[in-house]
């Protein structure tokens, strides 16, 4: 009891010392000389808390210890930190030293204790006084790898107050080496660390200097109010370069902060000058912004469309936006969107909107081939080219028949041209080619080509019938060819024959006699009689010398294609007429999407020859596929560039059928629900040539009307071949063969799958049929025939059976299967079939008038006494096939 009195006491008045010590703090550093001397120095640390002093780096000790102790009341041995009374080594908080590792005890375990408040011998963890090694936290350093303890351990310690050995970072006192932020050096590469205190002695101080200059040695300085000392130089160095720093920082802050009120008083500046702008100038630099850019990129005068084109397109072409086109249109009260077709009509009116024009180009235009040079001086006199049409038996083909003295009408079905024909007679020294077009409705194609590749049109005019349909179609497709036109009038020799009849029908179309003061050459011929026939070709000479018709024979070939076909033993077979230059044996060329090279060239005689020139009809064999009739024909200097024109027709063409692909909208929605209502005849089409093909399709889908109509799924010129049957069975469709028959082997395939095939040689036959076949896919008109009726007189209910009306026949008969109408008080109550008629216990077909009769109906049992049963037939009548 009296010891710890006696503590209490020594504990007092070491308080009031250290009161007293605290107003008479003085702190003497040492420093190294600038020169880097090696010469060190003690210095005396009078530590702020302690009575006594220790001997060096001790910090913030109460009382000395060996080494290393911070905040210690008495000084222990070493490296304890608050102990009140000091124990023997690293005890932490412990009021009477234990021996080791024991925490928050009032008196000391053996070991591995935590939270004691005397220390233990090594691993603690949150321990004041540090362990042996491994410690974390520790205030005071253990032997290595310690981090966070105030008192450096031997090796990379971290955040120590005291350093240890080497790599201590953050130390108070400095270790070895490779310390950072101690506040004591070590012995090198010491970051931020102030002058090393090596000696502390109770009264003086001395400064010493490096006797060497060690760049790896800096020098610890303590931040503390230093008493009767002067103050190193490198302090104030360094304040004065801080200095520096910081006034530099500051204006450049400065300048920052003037650009960035600047920036915002130009910002407010333009903001104010914007808003001050009227209406009137916001609008006229818009208009002249767009002028500039229509400057730029200016609005052409012409494009080029091929058919229909998107708005989008469009826009491309002319240079402006899609949204102004389509705003345009909606003005015009046509409502589209970006990606929507409009026709070529539709396109022209929009482009005129802006001052220019729309030529509509083909695919062959998008890819022309380039002409050679021509030396005008090689063009010599060629041969008319003339095309004979008129109405279908009006005497064409005989005309020709008769100018080559053959009978052309012998070698066609019918006695009717079906086929263009192309013959060249020699008159007079001098050639003539003549093409023969068909007269037929179903032909037009055909007579239209004919009109474009002609010189001059020989129209013949029946002096009987005068002016027909197909008479003032093959007018209106020579002023469209703008081509000159040669009236013919035949049968002149017939007594009915009226040729001022003709002349004044014909004037009605602008095809004015000369003798009547117009410009047109009439001719009175009479080709069965040969009755004008030379005046006919004096007349197509003279006007051909008018003309000054010529060509040049040594360029590439230039034509058109005329007809095309299929030949077993030769394959593709085109007939071309040559428009300008020579054709050889041997030539690259392309014929509309195909190309080919030039195998074989038989003329109209049937003979093969070597070249043709120009105004001449050749047939041509070498073609990779089958043209179109009425396709371009132009030689190419290289089979090479003849494929790669090929190649981008075929391209272009199935983009331009891309875009004809119809879209299901609202719009159109309706009509594709109609269609699908309707009854489809499916026809696969096959024919000698591709005219007859073209012609014949054409005439078959114009017969359709609301109920029915007909579907050609394929067409193609050629024999009927296995594959055309295959697809006839898969397409439930049925096949025409027009002037071509089945091969032996698919005649047996179509009798296996029962497909039907009908063949024809005369086109009024194949449409004919056609139309009887959609007849019979009609539906019939049904009509209600009234036939009889009947008094209700009694009303029988049979168990099982059901309600059965007594009747009689009051008027007419009544029939079994009739449809009956149930009529009460005048008015119609039921309809329905009647399901049983007897007399007496006997079924009967009907029961004549005044008889009696027993009637059920369908499904009702409603009936009454005093009903009328009206008695009505049903008859189905044929309908007939309307356009």
């Amino acid at each position: 009891m009296s010891e710890n009195i006696d503590d209490i006491k020594n504990e007092d008045s070491k308080k009031i010392k250290i009161i007293k010590l605290r107003k008479k703090v003085v702190k003497i550093v040492t420093h190294n000389d600038l020169n880097g001397k090696n010469n060190s120095n003690s210095s005396i640390n009078l530590d702020k808390h302690n009575n006594k002093v220790e001997y060096s780096q001790n910090r913030d000790n109460r009382a000395g210890g060996y080494s290393q102790n911070r905040d210690n009341r008495t000084g222990g041995y070493s490296q304890n930190r608050d102990n009140r009374t000091g124990g023997y080594s690293q005890n932490r908080d412990n009021r009477t030293g234990g021996y080791s590792q024991n925490r928050d005890n009032r008196t000391g375990g053996y070991s591995q204790n935590r939270d004691n408040r005397t220390g233990g011998y090594s691993q603690n963890r949150d321990n004041r006084t540090g362990g042996y090694s491994q410690n974390r936290d520790n205030r005071t350093g253990g032997y290595s790898q310690n981090r966070d303890n105030r008192t450096g351990g031997y090796s990379q310690n971290r955040d120590n107050r005291t350093g240890g050995y080497s790599q201590n970072r953050d130390n108070r006192t400095g270790g070895y080496s490779q310390n950072r932020d101690n506040r004591t050096g070590g012995y090198s590469q010491n970051r931020d660390s102030f002058p090393s205190q090596y000696q502390v002695s109770t009264k003086k101080t001395y400064v010493g200097k490096n006797t060497s200059q060690n760049k790896y040695t800096t020098t610890p300085m303590s931040f503390r109010r230093v008493i009767k000392a002067k103050v190193p130089s490198i302090v104030s160095s360094a304040s004065s370069v801080d200095s520096e720093n910081i006034k530099e920082l500051n204006r450049k802050l400065g300048e920052k902060k003037k650009q960035q009120q600047e920036s915002q008083k130009s910002y407010k500046r333009k903001k104010a000058e914007t808003e001050s702008k009227t209406i009137e100038q916001k609008v006229f630099e818009q208009l002249q912004k767009k002028k500039r850019e229509n400057l730029a990129n200016p609005i052409p005068k012409s494009i080029d469309i091929m058919g229909s084109i998107t708005v989008s397109d469009l826009a491309r072409k002319m240079n402006l936006k899609s949204s102004d086109l389509i705003a345009k249109l909606m003005a015009l009260g046509v409502m589209v969107t970006i990606n929507e077709k409009i026709d070529s009509d539709t396109a022209t009116i929009l482009v005129e909107e802006y001052g220019s024009k729309v030529n509509v180009v083909s695919i062959y235009d998008e890819t022309f081939i380039e002409e050679e040079v021509e030396d005008q001086s090689k063009r010599i006199e060629k041969p008319p080219v003339i095309t004979i049409m008129g109405h279908v038996d009006h005497g064409k083909t005989k005309l020709l028949s008769v100018l080559q003295n053959i009978d052309i009408n012998q070698t066609e079905s019918g006695g009717i041209t079906q086929h263009i024909g192309a013959y060249t007679i020699v008159y007079n020294g001098r050639e003539i080619t003549f093409l023969d077009t068909p007269g037929h409705e179903a032909f037009t194609m055909m007579r239209s080509r004919g009109a474009q590749v002609t010189d001059i049109v020989v129209l013949v005019v029946s002096a009987i019938d005068g002016v027909m349909p197909q008479t003032i179609e093959a007018i209106n497709h020579a002023k469209e060819a703008n081509v000159p036109i040669i009236v013919a009038i035949n049968k002149i020799d017939l007594p009915d024959s009226n040729p001022d009849k003709v002349k004044h029908q014909l004037s009605e179309y602008d095809l004015v006699p000369e003798d009547w003061g117009g410009d047109t050459i009439f001719v009175l011929i009479s080709a069965l009689k040969n009755i004008g026939i030379s005046e006919l070709l004096d007349m197509i000479l003279l006007q051909s010398d008018m003309m000054l018709l010529k060509a040049n024979p040594s360029k590439r070939a230039i034509g058109k294609v005329l007809d095309a076909k299929i030949d077993l033993g030769r394959g593709i077979v085109c007939s071309v007429i040559i428009e300008d230059g020579t054709l050889y044996i041997g030539d690259s060329f392309v014929g509309g999407v195909c190309y080919g090279k030039v195998k074989a060239l038989i003329s109209d005689k049937g003979v093969s020859v070597k070249s043709v020139g120009p105004a001449k009809a050749i047939s041509v064999l070498g073609f990779s596929s089958m043209p179109q009739a009425g396709d371009p024909f132009q030689v190419t200097k290289t089979e090479k560039e003849a494929k790669l024109i090929s190649s981008k027709r075929q391209d272009l063409k199935k983009y331009e059928s891309s875009k004809n692909v119809k879209k299901v909208t609202m719009l159109n929605l309706y009509d594709s629900i109609k269609e699908g209502a309707l009854k489809e005849l499916k026809i696969i089409l096959k024919a000698d040539v591709q005219g007859s093909v073209e012609a014949l399709k054409n005439s078959l889908e114009k017969l359709t009307n609301d109920e029915v109509r007909v579907r050609v799924v394929h067409s193609s010129a050629g024999v009927i071949t296995e594959t055309d049957i295959s697809f006839a069975s898969a397409s439930d469709a049925i096949v025409i063969g027009f002037h071509v028959r089945p091969t032996s082997k698919a005649q047996i395939l179509a009798d296996q799958e029962k497909v039907e095939i009908r063949k024809y040689n005369v086109i009024y036959d194949a449409i004919s049929d056609v139309k009887s076949v959609l007849e019979g896919m009609l539906e019939p008109d049904v009509e209600q025939q009234f036939i009889g009726f009947a008094e209700v007189r009694a009303v029988i209910n049979v168990p099982k059976v059901g309600v059965i009306a007594g009747c009689y026949v009051s008027r007419g008969i009544i029939k079994r299967d009739a449809i009956t109408n149930v009529m009460r008080d005048g008015l119609q109550i039921h309809s329905g079939k009647i399901s049983s008629l007897k007399r007496f216990k006997d079924d009967v077909k009907e029961v004549a008038e005044q008889y009696e009769c027993g009637i059920m109906i369908d499904n009702y049992a409603n009936i009454k006494e005093g009903d009328i049963i009206e008695a009505f037939e049903v008859k189905k009548i044929k309908k007939t096939f309307k356009t």
